[in-house]
Formats: C-alpha cells, structure tokens, sequence
C-alpha cells in the first residue's frame, strides 16, 4: 500500500526518493482501532503526532450537557494533531468514524523530518495552512449557508480531499459518516439532515446510501453549494515557490513550522 501521507504532501511539493524513504520510516509504527474509538482525549497529554492511513477520522469538542460538535474530518493521510508541539495537554478529542489504521509518529521524529527534510517540513507547513483554510471554510458554511448548501459544500469537500489521495471511484467513494455525526457537524437535527439528503438525491445531485457516496452531477452540486475548492490548495500550487527555492538547494531558507 502506498504512503497515503507521501500521496497527500505531494499535492504541495515534489519528494525526493531521501524525503519518501524518511516518511516511510516514520510511519511504520501502528495501531489498529475499531470504529468509534477515541485516538486522543481532550485531557490527554500528546507524546506522538497520529496519522491516519486508513479510515476516517474526525476531531470534536464535547459540551458539558452531553452535545457534541465535530470540528474536522480526517481522511488517510491526515495528520489528526501536529499541535504536538505546542499543546501541553489537548483541548479537544479525535475519533475514528470508521475502523482505522493509524501511524503512530513520536514527537523527535516529526523534529528530525523538518530538521533534516527542508521539502517535508515546506509540505507541513502547508498543509497545516491548508488545515487553517478549511476550517475558515466550515464557519462560513455553519454561519451563512442554508441546511441545503451546507451539505452540499461539506460533501463536494470530502469528495475532493478524498479524490486527491486516490480514494474515489469515478464519482463515487466510500463515506461511513452517520446522519447523527452529520448533524453534529452542521449544527443541524437528525431529522433535518436526513430531509436535506432527500432533497439533493430528488434534485438529481447525490446519493449517501450504506456508507457509499455517489454524486450525479458535480458541476451542479458546486454550484449549489457555492463551492470553491480553493482553499484545499490541491495541485502544485506553490511550483514557483519550490523552483525558486529548488534552484538554491533544498537547504536554503527552508519553512518549518510553527512549534
């Protein structure tokens, strides 16, 4: 199986057979969960970055009344808390949606990759970037987005970040989330996501039908999200920065991120 991390990085940047042979050493480490498992409590003090390679993934907020928020989703190749570094002790929790498999990275080998990986840690910091964007994106969606809309954009979302790990068939992938969980994260009822479905399978848009998400038309489901996969940053979107960079050697001036 494919490094489903190398898959995702190189959406930002190109990996020398040095920097591939590095993450895959560092994710060798494993552990297999059940669905529904808590990977880290809010609590909890971190010792290693957690990395989905299979499975979905999600990290929530729980409320004292017993409500819960879903903040994030997680698809192989997300690392669910980089924070390891800052964070002394988590101020949310990370779940699996589904079984998964996930790589267990300890602290000092995330440090040697950036340390000794200029590309690796340009990557990182992009996608920690990237993580920021999206996150932007859900309040938008959450605080001005009709019921409709909102599950349009967060489907047509999953959808591309899933399709950008080769994880798609055709316009179909593989979607264990539950209309709870779906409520969860639109600030929705139960009742209300499971009509907001009906309403786009009627208008011949999609389907989310045992744990498979087929979309019918995904110009049209853009649209009717308003969706625009901009801040995903998918592709080589920052060649000129890595030629530019590429043409002093990779040990110049390298972008290591936050800790």
């Amino acid at each position: 199986m494919s490094n489903p991390l190398i898959r995702k990085l190189e959406n930002f940047t190109t990996f020398s057979e040095d920097d591939k042979q590095a993450l895959n050493k560092a994710t060798q480490q494993v552990r297999h969960c059940r669905a529904r498992e808590d990977i880290i409590c809010e609590g909890d003090c971190p010792e290693v970055v957690n990395l989905l390679m299979e499975g979905y993934a999600c990290r929530y907020k729980d409320m004292q009344d017993g409500r819960r928020q879903i903040i994030a989703y997680f698809v192989p190749g997300d690392l669910c808390d980089i924070s390891v570094f800052i964070l002394r002790e988590m101020d949310h929790s990370i779940a699996t949606v589904s079984p998964a498999t996930v790589a267990l990275i300890p602290r000092d080998t995330m440090l040697d990759l950036m340390v000794h990986h200029p590309r690796i840690a340009q990557a990182l910091w992009w996608s920690t970037l990237v993580d920021e964007a999206t996150l932007r994106a859900w309040i938008v969606n959450v605080a001005q987005r009709t019921a409709y809309e909102r599950m349009a954009h967060l489907l047509c979302e999953l959808f591309f970040r899933l399709r950008a790990v080769g994880l798609t068939n055709g316009h179909s992938c593989q979607l264990p989330v539950t209309q709870a969980e779906l409520a969860e994260t639109l600030g929705l009822t139960p009742v209300h996501v499971n009509r907001t479905l009906q309403d786009l399978r009627r208008d011949g848009l999609l389907e989310l039908r045992g744990k498979v998400l087929t979309i019918f038309d995904l110009s049209a489901l853009q649209r009717a999200a308003q969706f625009n996969p901009n801040y995903l940053h998918l592709g080589h979107d920052g060649e000129d920065f890595h030629a530019s960079h590429s043409e002093r050697g990779d040990q110049g001036n390298s972008m290591n991120p936050p800790m």
